[in-house]
């Protein structure tokens, strides 16, 4: 895709499996980047040619102010901020007041701090943002409150960013994932994709769940010069689960004739 060759991402998140799906996107495409994570075991294994790391806790200015420093320092730019970080604390209606700020700051409230730090470096590249939004964010999951709200929160943000950041050329975009193959499937199912594609089926068109790297090709686009004219939009990488809506990929009817 045209525009991401020489360019630089900051990519928070980056060392989930969605992360690093999107970081050796952006370097198969010329671009280089710099991984920010809380993880930093799996963050220093992705380092390389082009791909650097620093560890990051979204909930401290004085670490995001340093996360933009050392990009510039060791690339010399930034151009993109894919915001993957989030978290997944949820325990819906019992939910505390403590856990409510704590999901918030991370998956909502940091990526907000991080456009401000790194603001002056997309306005002069005329970079771009691509937030992660969710199919979470559009219907109600029985016993999930924290992260479906969060992730409706960022669709929001997403608009308004795109809105107030055009005038100094940064585009603002989301990215909305189905059930996709990533750190949380893995943790739950003990490494089973073949269950976890089971039970993702009868509510995804495909009848699976996505692959981390057809994530990162919707971002790459997003990024990309080929999205110039894109910009408030969320693009739902949900292999029809939004299509669906409260159907299934199976016929209900012959169940009344049984």
């Amino acid at each position: 895709m045209r525009g991401l060759s020489g360019k630089v991402a900051i990519v928070p998140g980056g060392a989930t499996k969605i992360g690093a799906a999107i970081v050796a996107a952006f370097r198969e495409h010329g671009a280089q980047v710099m991984v920010a994570d809380i993880n930093e075991e799996a963050g220093r294994a992705l380092e390389g040619k082009g791909v650097a790391f620093e560890p990051t806790d979204l909930r401290d200015d004085a670490q995001i102010e340093a996360l933009i420093a050392a990009t510039v320092k060791r690339f010399g730019r930034v151009d993109f901020l894919v915001n993957v970080a989030c978290s997944y604390l949820d325990n819906g209606a019992d939910s505390t007041r403590a856990e409510w700020h704590e999901s918030l700051d991370v998956s909502l409230v940091g990526s907000v701090m991080l456009m401000q730090a790194a603001r002056a470096e997309l306005a002069k590249n005329r970079g771009a943002i691509v937030n992660f939004g969710s199919i979470s964010a559009r219907v109600a999951q029985t016993g999930r409150w924290l992260y479906p709200v969060a992730k409706a929160a960022i669709l929001q943000l997403t608009r308004n960013q795109a809105m107030d950041l055009a005038p100094e050329g940064i585009r603002v975009n989301a990215v909305s994932p189905g059930w996709t193959w990533s750190n949380i499937m893995d943790e739950l199912t003990g490494g089973d994709r073949a269950k976890t594609d089971s039970v993702a089926a009868p509510f995804h068109l495909m009848g699976r769940t996505a692959n981390p790297e057809e994530v990162a090709s919707a971002v790459m686009f997003l990024c990309s010069d080929e999205a110039s004219f894109i910009t408030g939009t969320d693009i739902r990488v949900d292999g029809g689960y939004t299509a669906m809506g409260p159907e299934r990929a199976e016929p209900a009817i012959p169940l009344l004739m049984e």
